[in-house]
């Protein structure tokens, strides 16, 4: 297989925010200003007070950039350009001659480093306590207009287009046959791959397959208890989910308030904590990793345009007919089984926990990982 370092059109890459940008940081959080508090300093009209008071006096004084962007640089970056646009991956081929390659394709407001816990133990499951056969080469992308994947280049990037873009960076990595893993947005970009189901494509394994009712009332016939607290969390989702309109109505609006404040960034990513229902168990350290990378990059603008190109995409329904693996997670979008297969013919695997939330891969990367590894050992299998 070819290496990476040997195709001349892709290039290393190194994380490395220059010092001044630091300064710059630490300078905007000590003059924070925050908004008049709201009666209760909770959750229920959006990030309250105390916990950006919180948060921001921890990311000048504890969070340790520098150890960040190491632990960042502990795994190979690299560039390359795909029809003009600039795209930033990390490529980890595994140490077993007959692993499987795969993409993992992170979700809003995440990045690439949604997965820096998982990268070991899939490369390397041997060392993590797991077998040979279930190694996996990954490669780990920033989606177009995220992180170092920019400038965005043009318009119209809907995640069809996306879907294309990194069918060709695995090819380019010498990669004929491939699977991808993915949650958020990565999700969808991993169903749309199972749609275009490029030549090679061994299946999908996701955390939520978005399939909503129709209006058919013989969708309901089948549904009980599970079900309908699935349709109740879908509709508190969307009563909380304003980021969705904003962003794809007024993106470039939003963003100039995300541009100039970090405080802005921090409390835009309010879905890091799952709307403060109180289930994420994504860290702070996690959190301030995101949100300073978006900040460093300034890619707030770029990153939410997918809402806005995809409300307009006109895009007809389609059936995904690739293998297609889900795994449900208790605090998270509640999948609907029968709603799903409507959409998606080739389930043939579902797996649901009873612990971690919209951000599994940072919240439990064990469990995601071992699910990974089940739902390709059973494409094998048969």
């Amino acid at each position: 297989m070819t290496k990476t370092q040997h195709r001349p059109e892709i290039r290393p890459f190194t994380v490395a925010i220059e010092q001044a940008e630091l300064d710059d940081l630490d300078a905007r959080l000590a003059r924070t200003r925050l908004p008049r508090p709201a009666a209760a300093d909770d959750w229920t009209l959006g990030t309250p007070n105390g916990y950006l008071r919180e948060t921001v006096e921890y990311w000048r004084t504890s969070f340790d950039w520098r150890s960040a962007e190491a632990r960042l640089n502990a795994f190979p970056h690299h560039l390359t350009e795909i029809d003009g646009q600039t795209v930033h991956f990390v490529h980890v081929p595994s140490p077993e001659a007959d692993a499987t390659p795969l993409l993992l394709l992170h979700t809003y407001p995440g990045s690439f480093a949604d997965f820096l816990d998982m990268i070991g133990p899939l490369t390397d499951p041997v060392a993590h306590g797991g077998r040979a056969e279930d190694a996996f080469s990954v490669v780990v992308p920033s989606i177009p207009g995220f992180g170092f994947s920019t400038p965005l280049n043009g318009d119209g990037w809907t995640h069809a287009k996306v879907a294309r873009v990194f069918d060709t960076l695995m090819r380019r990595l010498g990669y004929d046959s491939y699977g991808a893993h993915g949650s958020d947005m990565g999700a969808l970009l991993c169903r749309e791959l199972g749609l275009m189901n490029p030549p090679g494509f061994l299946g999908m394994h996701v955390l939520q397959l978005f399939s909503f009712p129709s209006g058919d009332p013989a969708e309901f016939e089948g549904f009980g208890p599970k079900e309908y607290a699935a349709l109740e969390h879908m509709q508190w989702f969307q009563s909380v989910g304003g980021y969705n309109t904003m962003n794809a109505s007024r993106p470039q609006t939003i963003a100039a308030a995300m541009a100039d404040s970090p405080v802005g960034q921090l409390a835009y990513s309010e879905l890091l904590n799952s709307f403060g229902n109180g289930t994420s168990l994504v860290t702070i350290d996690q959190i301030l990793l995101q949100v300073s990378l978006y900040w460093f990059t300034n890619t707030q603008a770029t990153a939410s345009r997918y809402y806005y190109e995809q409300a307009r995409a006109e895009a007809e329904p389609a059936l995904n007919t690739a293998p297609t693996g889900v795994a449900v997670f208790a605090d998270d979008f509640q999948t609907i089984r029968s709603l799903a297969a409507r959409d998606n013919t080739n389930i043939v695997h579902w797996s649901e926990f009873p612990k971690g939330g919209h951000f599994a891969s940072m919240e439990v990367p064990n469990d995601v990982t071992a699910d990974i590894r089940a739902f390709f050992a059973g494409l094998r299998e048969n």
